[in-house]
């Protein structure tokens, strides 16, 4: 016959179960911000903030009060005028229209073909992986612009002078963007991950689409927003590439320089013309790219 013993509770050392309750008390405790971490963030958000509200102080002032010392510190009222101009003289519709298309279509291309490259280095052996990813570092470090003449000799014969295709094509792959992704899936994407699909008879297109862009989404969306605002703010090649006729919004800002005497607050408009649109996509999707950036730390 069975003797049930009720087993004695463990004695907790002195002092045992008052560090644990102190433990998990502080693990459980709000963190809060003193006065000088406040100083010192209100500092920094004011020097961020400063460039772009001196620009739309610039653009609502006329030539001759920016000419004059000290320079204005508040708004003006001539920045209606001021944006109609710059809309006007500057095509900027146009060049708009062209700078998203064309950073959209870059942005696309360069987070698509990287995260492809980079799983290929990171997870997948092959002969000469090691060799190869030593080359396509060491583009990183020709200037671009040694491939300027070669370049403009092929969209010429390719007859793509001021076409779009021919400020797309040179940006639609990146050497950081391959090394980028490539450091990043070596932790975030295991192997036995891999190889339980290839188990489960998923063919390559199926487990990119399945496993690797799922675990890459994190450093894609970062990638992504790396790679728009690179695209929007290129100014070297399409200015060469194309002209007024055709521009984009960095082509289309060096027309208003232009002239004996150039207009500031016109140009300033411009800039401001050609910045919201950043703002706008920060604006609307900065929620979401932060939220992918603290997935993939918690992840890795």
């Amino acid at each position: 016959m069975a003797v049930l013993t009720s087993a004695k509770p463990k004695e907790e050392a002195p002092g045992e179960g008052d560090g644990k309750r102190r433990t998990r008390g502080k693990a459980g405790r709000h963190l809060y911000a003193g006065w000088f971490t406040y100083t010192v963030l209100a500092f920094f958000t004011v020097g961020s903030l400063f460039p772009l509200v001196w620009t739309a102080i610039a653009a609502s002032r006329d030539n001759a009060r920016l000419a004059e010392t000290p320079p204005p510190f508040w708004f003006g009222g001539n920045l209606g005028s001021n944006l109609q101009a710059a809309w006007t003289d500057a095509n900027m519709g146009k060049a708009l229209i062209n700078t998203v298309f064309v950073a959209g279509t870059v942005t696309v291309s360069t987070v698509l073909f990287a995260t492809l490259a980079g799983f290929a280095f990171a997870k997948l052996r092959f002969r000469g992986s090691n060799m190869l990813l030593l080359v396509v570092i060491g583009t990183m470090m020709v200037p671009p612009q040694l491939s300027v003449v070669p370049l403009f000799m092929a969209i010429a014969e390719l007859e793509w002078t001021n076409q779009l295709q021919a400020v797309i094509l040179p940006m639609m792959a990146s050497a950081f963007g391959v090394f980028f992704m490539r450091q990043y899936l070596i932790n975030a994407l295991p192997t036995e991950l891999i190889e339980a699909a290839r188990v489960d008879g998923a063919h390559s297109l199926r487990l990119v689409w399945h496993v690797v862009f799922p675990a890459a989404r994190p450093a894609m969306a970062v990638l992504g927003m790396l790679t728009f605002v690179l695209a929007w703010n290129e100014f070297f090649w399409p200015m060469i590439a194309l002209t007024q006729d055709n521009p984009t919004v960095q082509v289309a800002l060096t027309g208003l320089g232009r002239g004996y005497i150039p207009d500031q607050s016109v140009i300033m408009a411009g800039s401001l013309l050609g910045t919201l649109p950043l703002l706008i996509v920060f604006a609307v999707f900065g929620k979401q790219i932060v939220g992918g950036i603290m997935q993939g730390a918690v992840k890795g």
